[in-house]
């Protein structure tokens, strides 16, 4: 052990402290073995914690105990139409057959809890064997000081996904605040949160309360901790270490050089994928320059160059190379950018639509946020940038993007630009660049639409989701109200992604594999630098972090044998 305080060797070297490293940590910790994490980034988490930290993984005990859909059958038919003639089968059937135990073995083995969400709907509600429910869990709110000096290492959401500064929210909290002036439940609800955060922050830089992404790397920080898996922060590691065609350590950059660190087992690759990465646009055609990724800015490829020069190869032919998200963005007067995913909030709202270039609706606005920027790609010079539209009285409701729903004052946003206020539709129509004609015409159809609780055109409201999305309230169609209380807002959107899905091929085990199809002794990629098993499609909530947690465990437990039969 040197001064930097890094062991001369450990048992697994794993390589990123999202959710698929440390499931490899603390399942190869949780059997003997001796773990550490070599994140380079100064906060742990990657962008597992700044995610919505819902897990996709059918068959799980949560959904057999609720009697909701657990049929592997099922899932693995909706997976096959899903993915389509690129289905990696043999990796399909380990997340399928796997998944759950590696849920069950976590759940049991570290703080890491989960609930089964009774409904939430696959993405593509149309495809057999698409369920309503069972599927996706979302993770136990977790109590932040428990990480102690160490939560500050926690990877923060964006500004634009906490309120008032600091104070973390779920979908339930985000409902509850929406109903707070038309329910007591609601109020009293968001009164005890308002009270626990202004009690936080009279010894922390933001609440303690922590959930969705947060929630699912503290629970399983805290439980690597208590492990003694040794995580380290601002450590970079250069490259691996190969004797005899084994990977058996990594070239680690410390403050008196490089040194080696040695691992018996190998090393995970888990450092996030390279949404980030400078040149990234070669991967994605049909976006232009004002394209933003919502990965971490140390997400840069780094596990895949590792890879690759160790003899691995990358994954080709995904139906996407990225997990697609619109994106909108707030420029401060220091130049500094602000990043506000449109995932669940506000496009399948009532009285919100998109409008392209020409002033027209392109796409069902409550389908997923993957569809909706390959709506964009699909004619990427009309429907690339586009902008959301609503009126006061759904900006009041719902908020919109960045914007907050009544009583908060969105009077900033006006002001730089991000919320585009306008007294009348012809009005908005000019200060978004659209015709006014295209655009009056496209509100008054869709407020026909709205009257009659129906989108004859793109069908919004017509699937589960799509319902489940938009306000349980509105009737006769959750996903559809009119437009026509003035003023008028718009905020523009860029196609933009959750990050990348291009990845490392690998087998069941997670081990990555070379040109010829072998796997390369010691070495193995999970999350989002392993290839997608969806090839690129987006089937429901959570299908990043479920097969992340899954692969990461499995890749844990061909490493615990490898030391077993070492010794």
């Amino acid at each position: 052990m040197d001064a930097s305080g890094i062991a001369e060797g450990y048992d697994l070297i794993v390589l990123g402290s999202g959710a698929a490293g440390l499931s490899a940590a603390v399942t190869a910790a949780s059997h003997g073995l001796k773990v550490l994490v070599a994140e380079k980034e100064a906060h742990f988490g990657g962008a597992s914690a700044i995610s919505g930290g819902t897990i996709w993984i059918p068959g799980n005990r949560q959904a057999s105990e609720a009697k909701l859909d657990a049929s592997l059958a099922t899932a693995r038919t909706y997976l096959t139409h899903m993915i389509g003639e690129g289905a990696d089968l043999e990796l399909v059937d380990a997340f399928l057959q796997r998944g759950g135990e590696a849920l069950a073995f976590l759940e049991e083995n570290s703080e890491l809890k989960f609930k089964v969400r009774p409904f939430s709907p696959d993405y593509h509600m149309e495809l057999e064997g698409s369920s309503d429910g069972g599927r996706a869990l979302e993770v136990l709110e977790y109590d932040g000081s428990r990480l102690g000096d160490r939560f500050r290492e926690l990877r923060k959401p964006p500004e634009g996904m906490l309120l008032f500064g600091g104070m973390m929210v779920n979908r339930a909290d985000v409902q509850h605040f929406l109903n707070a002036r038309r329910s007591w439940a609601s109020l009293k609800h968001c009164l005890k949160l308002l009270a626990r955060y202004a009690k936080d922050r009279i010894s922390h830089e933001r609440g303690t309360r922590l959930v969705v992404g947060n929630a699912l790397i503290a629970r399983l920080a805290r439980s690597a901790f208590d492990l003694g898996v040794d995580l380290r922060t601002g450590l970079t590691v250069s490259r691996l270490i190969e004797e005899d065609g084994q990977i058996c350590g990594v070239v680690v950059r410390t403050a008196a050089g490089e040194r080696q660190v040695r691992a018996r087992a190998g090393v995970v690759l888990a450092t996030g994928g390279f949404g980030a990465l400078e040149d990234a646009s070669r991967w994605r055609p049909q976006t232009d320059a004002s394209h933003r990724s919502m990965s971490p800015a140390g997400n840069i490829g780094d596990g895949m160059a590792l890879a690759i020069a160790a003899g691995a190869v990358r994954g080709e032919g995904l139906v996407s190379n990225f997990y697609w998200a619109p994106v909108s963005v707030l420029t401060h007067e220091d130049g500094s950018e602000e990043k506000f995913p449109h995932l669940v909030t506000d496009r399948a709202k009532p009285g919100i639509i998109a409008v392209n270039r020409c002033g027209r609706r392109f796409v069902n606005e409550a389908d997923s946020y993957h569809r909706f920027v390959l709506a964009m790609q699909a004619d990427p010079e009309v429907n690339s940038p586009c902008h959301l539209v609503c009126d006061s009285a759904a900006l009041s409701a719902y908020g919109m993007g960045l914007a907050r729903p009544a009583p908060v004052s969105n009077k900033a946003l006006v002001k730089s630009g991000y919320l585009i206020e306008a007294a009348s539709i012809g009005e908005l129509a000019e200060r978004i660049g659209v015709d006014p004609i295209a655009l009056t015409d496209t509100i008054e159809r869709y407020n026909a639409c709205a009257a009659r609780g129906d989108d004859p055109e793109f069908g919004r409201g017509t699937s589960s989701y799509n319902r489940s999305m938009g306000d349980p309230d509105r009737r006769p169609n959750p996903c559809l109200g009119p437009i026509r209380q003035a003023p008028f807002y718009a905020v523009r959107l860029v196609t933009g992604d959750l990050g990348s899905a291009t990845g490392i091929r690998t087998d069941a085990n997670a081990r990555a594999l070379d040109g010829g199809g072998r796997p390369i002794p010691g070495l193995y990629a999970a999350g989002n630098d392993m290839n997608s098993i969806m090839n690129g499609t987006y089937p429901g909530p959570g299908i990043t972090l479920g097969p992340a947690l899954t692969f990461g465990y499995l890749a844990a437990l061909d490493a615990v044998s490898c030391v077993k039969r070492s010794q």
